[in-house]
């Protein structure tokens, strides 16, 4: 059972003051051992990296030495790049007991709550059990007036909260569920209940730095801890000014603070330039899938909704290995698909969305998701097992929205309903819907159909019946160009007439090659 919905099924029970939860897990690294970005060793299902063997190889597999040449600046750029990735964990290694303390804002006539404080409370729960090592032991939903005050509550339940923390030797650590936490807030909270204290920011990123793979992934990841470090920088200063000695860097003219912020600069408009370069390289990648017109799918939805497990169903391809935890895709991969008209397809598998994601993330990968405004068709997938599934559908349609897609792109989303195993006698409410159950398989040919009239309708193409000479290069070519889907061939003729799916662009290739 997924850990964010085993949270909600237990009913949380939560207590105004706290509640404890189950035991810590056995001690693990904090962060997961990176799997390798292996581009190209996947399979042929894989598509993602640069779409087929690398350029500048010689017959015998070695290189020349003006491409070796050519290559020492991009070799100096990685190296650069390796250097801008180092970096100090964000959240201490080894086995962590968390007491989670979730702000119950009270809104205010004429303003609504948006969700529900259980199920901002199973999401940081699920988030927290996605580090290894890592358990909340405790649960604390506490009201408060004005979040956004230097303690976050008023000062009775700041007190009362002071005590519980205080008196439970066995909380290592506090997540409080906001998005952001100022540095003087931070401060005051760690010196009161003496435990670190993090957010929300901190919590998510983390978990990104661990689940990035690809050099890009992790420079975006980098990119979004700059904030971080800005903040912490100004508490590290403040403790620094304390104590003895000038704050000015002898013979410098700078003071110490004023270095460290020359430096963070130069350090972000590094990791800027660096994905510029990355960028441009998805820019030709693109262009590449244009050339070939490889129809595209961009497969979204809310973080763990079963997106990969729907595109591993699609493709067949065996090399996806999806996991059950939040964030588990960080890296846009594409992968090759058959639908029932024989067309190829290619599904692009994104980020997950969450609720309150912190804004600095979603700037961050904005470059990484300009592939879903690229694309020719949206898939919307959704966990229908969800008790807030449409608290999520709102959630990710809010950040589609926020992308400024094009209009036609996002009128033309096919909706899928996913893990309709676990609610029996699951029939949708919203038309035009296709219920499935990714994981068994179920509503995957129903699927396929409605996928196959959306991308037809999408790109333009046509399905055609072509007479064509069989001693020619009519028929090999629609093999190549085209989707070819039934071959009648009429002897007497020394011809055939042949169905084919193709493009507007491609049909006046043929004719041109083929007049007549």
């Amino acid at each position: 059972m997924w850990a964010l919905r085993a949270a909600v099924r237990r009913g949380l029970r939560l207590s105004r003051v706290g509640r404890g939860l189950p035991a810590p897990r056995a001690a693990a690294p904090s962060c997961p051992a990176r799997a390798l970005a292996a581009v190209g060793r996947r399979g042929p299902g894989n598509l993602e990296g640069p779409w087929g063997g690398g350029p500048g190889l010689r017959a015998d597999g070695g290189r020349s030495r003006a491409e070796d040449d050519e290559e020492e600046p991009e070799d100096a750029d990685e190296n650069a790049e390796e250097e801008l990735l180092q970096g100090e964990p964000l959240l201490p290694a080894g086995t962590q007991r968390v007491c989670l303390v979730h702000p119950d804002v009270k809104w205010g006539p004429g303003k609504p709550q948006m969700t529900r404080a259980e199920w901002q409370v199973a999401e940081a729960t699920a988030l927290v059990h996605t580090l290894d090592g890592w358990s909340v032991v405790q649960t604390m939903v506490v009201s408060t007036k004005s979040p956004d005050r230097k303690l976050v509550f008023g000062k009775g339940n700041f007190q009362h909260l002071t005590e519980k923390i205080r008196g439970s030797p066995d909380i290592t650590c506090v997540f409080l569920n906001v998005e952001r936490m100022a540095a003087p807030t931070k401060k005051e909270l760690e010196a009161a209940w003496g435990v670190e204290v993090f957010d929300r920011f901190t919590v998510v990123l983390h978990i990104f730095r661990c689940n990035a793979r690809t050099k890009e992934a992790r420079l975006q990841v980098a990119l979004a801890e700059i904030p971080l470090h800005r903040s912490n920088l100004k508490r590290d200063v403040a403790h620094l000014h304390r104590g003895a000695g000038s704050r000015y860097i002898m013979g410098s003219g700078e003071s110490f603070m004023q270095v460290q912020q020359r430096l963070l600069r130069e350090k972000e408009a590094k990791i800027r330039k660096a994905l510029d370069r990355l960028r441009k390289k998805r820019q030709l990648l693109r262009q590449q899938r244009t050339r070939r017109e490889f129809p595209v799918v961009s497969v979204v939805g809310y973080t763990n909704c079963g997106k990969t497990t729907l595109i591993k169903a699609l493709t067949g391809d065996a090399a996806i290995r999806p996991r059950d935890q939040l964030f588990a895709t960080l890296d846009v991969t594409a992968h090759a698909g058959a639908l029932p008209s024989r067309m190829t397809v290619l599904y692009v598998d994104t980020i997950g969305f969450l609720s309150q994601l912190p804004h600095g993330l979603i700037e961050s990968f904005s470059a990484t998701l300009e592939d879903v405004a690229h694309s020719d068709l949206i898939v919307h997938v959704r966990d229908v097992s969800h008790p807030e599934v449409e608290l999520q559908k709102r959630s990710v349609l809010s950040t589609l929205h926020s992308l400024q897609l094009p209009a036609p792109l996002l009128d033309s989303m096919v909706e899928v309903h996913n893990k309709v195993d676990l609610v029996p006698g699951y029939s949708p409410t919203e038309p035009n819907a296709v219920p499935v159950s990714a994981l068994l398989g179920h509503g995957l040919q129903e699927l396929k159909a409605e996928l196959d009239a959306a991308v037809l309708k999408a790109t333009g193409r046509q399905i055609l019946t072509l007479r064509v000479r069989l001693a020619g290069a009519q028929l090999s070519w629609l093999y190549k160009e085209a989707t070819v889907q039934d071959v009648d061939v009429i002897p007497e003729d020394g011809a055939a007439d042949v169905t084919v799916i193709i493009s507007d662009s491609a049909y006046g290739k043929f004719r041109k090659l083929f007049p007549g």
